[in-house]
């Protein structure tokens, strides 16, 4: 029997013996209100992601690519609704693994686990990577590869390794800094964000007051030079609003370690993504108004920060993309987080290898070390076999979302099932959270917000993992392997899951959290 049915459902502030759905609170209670929306808005970063995957976007759809970021932002927002409902009943760390578990069982909720938990890896060396998209704009000598003369770009082979370096180097810091404790890594969050949307709110009206065109500018696809319909174009380049609008829900993975996380989390899941989406999207119009050119293949090839240093200067600009270095650390920090949070929760149940090490909390700073080193050296070792790879950022990107978008599969489909199936009652009745308050719900709209997260997560999946090779066979070679590769990798995943779960299943039992459907209604309804 596992843990969550072995203890009476109690709220957090309840109880000195069982947290959050019946787990002994182990992890330490340090992530306020502003810290809980620091860790999604930080794993979202949209100076992180935009700064990363601007040049690209514009290279593959031109001006008008702009318009993939509302689609993917109302898509994503349906998604949140979904784990806002979810987050304010269960608040349990490991949250997709474990929403995925309690609402379909055991095999479910451990691929989805799985597969998050490989994404999420994948994710934090792709974010640590985006340091190369703003160190060698500040200061040439963080061009550690070739000389300050090298091509910084990227997508270059010099850049590419340079890129690699200063993402290990990263590693090694949020790695240090996840294993002091959650005091210490909510603050640094916090302050990294605090810090960010600062910038944001600077760096949009910069742009905006030293425009050279008008907002028309996202009605042409000025700058495309593809060939083909445009349309095809246009849904490759919203990998760029696909990569950034992700990790809102990091406020569910530290739910155990958050003050009143009934009352807290479902608010900072849904405010996490909405400024993004905001900040974001006027972020990307202001660069595309002030970029002092179009057409001439700077915008393409350095993105933003060559916009800030063109059109503010080398002073004011180089202090801006100080902001985003910032950013960029504090983004890898609360990915690597996220992904500690996923391993210790799914090694709690046993349902890793070395669980007992991996399901350990640290006494004294209540945090899984072992987790965040993990999660760190794992980064560090996707990074480091990719060291020759000029296509390393966008393959890495478009695979690394696309894992994530199908662990949210995992979530919001069996939670459109359950809807569906007990859509006589009403299966999410009020319940209160921490303060007595109803909590969170979508109510009547529930089952219509859910079928649009299940069909935009699905089209999703679809179009990041189409084989282009202006994605993962950037050499135009036509080398299979890496046009492939998006594919190769998910189906790698998924056979090694099933293997190493079919073995465990033959010698030992698994022993996953599995609520059933009837008992949805009654988990939370008295926090």
């Amino acid at each position: 029997m596992s843990a969550a049915e072995s203890a009476p459902v109690l709220g957090p502030e309840h109880s000195t013996v069982r947290g959050p759905i019946g787990y002994k609170q182990e992890l330490h209670r340090g992530v306020g209100t502003f810290a809980s929306f620091a860790a999604g808005f930080s794993f979202v970063s949209i100076l992180t992601t935009v700064f990363q995957l601007f040049g690209l976007g514009f290279l593959l759809g031109g001006a008008s690519f702009f318009w993939t970021w509302p689609v993917v932002f109302a898509g994503q927002l349906c998604v949140a609704f979904c784990f806002a409902e979810l987050a304010g009943r269960w608040p349990v760390s490991g949250a997709i693994f474990q929403w995925s578990s309690r609402l379909a069982g055991t095999t479910w909720g451990w691929f989805t686990g799985w597969i998050m938990v490989i994404g999420q890896i994948l994710t934090v060396a792709v974010a640590a990577i985006a340091m190369q998209a703003v160190l060698p704009a500040i200061w040439s000598g963080f061009q550690l590869v070739g000389g300050s003369g090298a091509d910084p770009s990227i997508l270059s082979p010099t850049g590419a390794k340079n890129a690699v370096i200063l993402g290990i180097i990263v590693l090694v810091f949020t790695t240090l800094v996840n294993i002091l404790g959650i005091r210490q890594m909510a603050a640094t969050t916090s302050v990294g964000v605090a810090i960010e949307i600062v910038g944001v709110v600077v760096l949009i009206g910069v742009l905006f007051a030293l425009s050279e065109r008008g907002p028309s500018v996202v009605l042409h696809n000025t700058g495309w030079e593809g060939t083909g319909h445009y349309f095809f174009a246009w849904l490759a380049s919203s990998l760029m609003a696909a990569y950034v609008m992700v990790g809102f829900d990091s406020a569910g993975e530290l739910a155990e370690e958050t003050y009143a996380p009934r009352k807290t989390t479902p608010k900072t899941i849904i405010r996490a993504l909405v400024i993004s989406g905001i900040g974001g999207g006027l972020l990307i119009l202001g660069a595309l108004m002030a970029a002092p050119s179009l057409t001439d293949g700077n915008l393409s090839t350095f993105g933003l920060s060559w916009v800030i240093t063109e059109r503010l200067g080398d002073v004011l600009g180089r202090l801006l993309l100080c902001c985003v270095a910032v950013a960029v650390f504090a983004c890898t920090l609360a990915v690597q987080t996220s992904g500690a949070r996923m391993i210790y929760s799914m090694s709690r149940e046993r349902a890793f290898p070395f669980s007992a090490a991996l399901g350990k909390v640290s006494p004294r700073t209540g945090t899984p070390v072992v987790t965040s080193i993990v999660v760190g050296a794992g980064a560090s070792l996707a990074l480091a076999v990719n060291i020759n790879s000029t296509t390393i950022f966008t393959a890495l990107s478009s695979i690394c979302i696309a894992m994530l978008y199908i662990a949210y599969l995992g979530v919001t489909l069996p939670l459109l099932v359950v809807r569906i199936k007990h859509r006589a009652t009403d299966h999410f009745p009020a319940g209160h959270d921490e303060d007595g308050a109803p909590l969170f719900s979508m109510g009547r709209f529930g089952i219509a917000v859910n079928v649009l997260a299940v069909v935009y997560g699905a089209l999703m999946v679809v179009n990041l993992m189409w084989p282009r090779p202006e994605i993962y066979d950037l050499s135009t070679n036509g080398n299979w392997v890496l046009q492939y590769s998006a594919l190769l990798l998910v189906g790698l995943t998924v056979a090694v899951g099933a293997g190493y779960f079919g073995y465990r299943r033959l010698h030992t039992r698994i022993d996953l959290v599995h609520v059933p459907h009837t008992h949805i209604a009654a988990e939370g309804a008295d926090a």
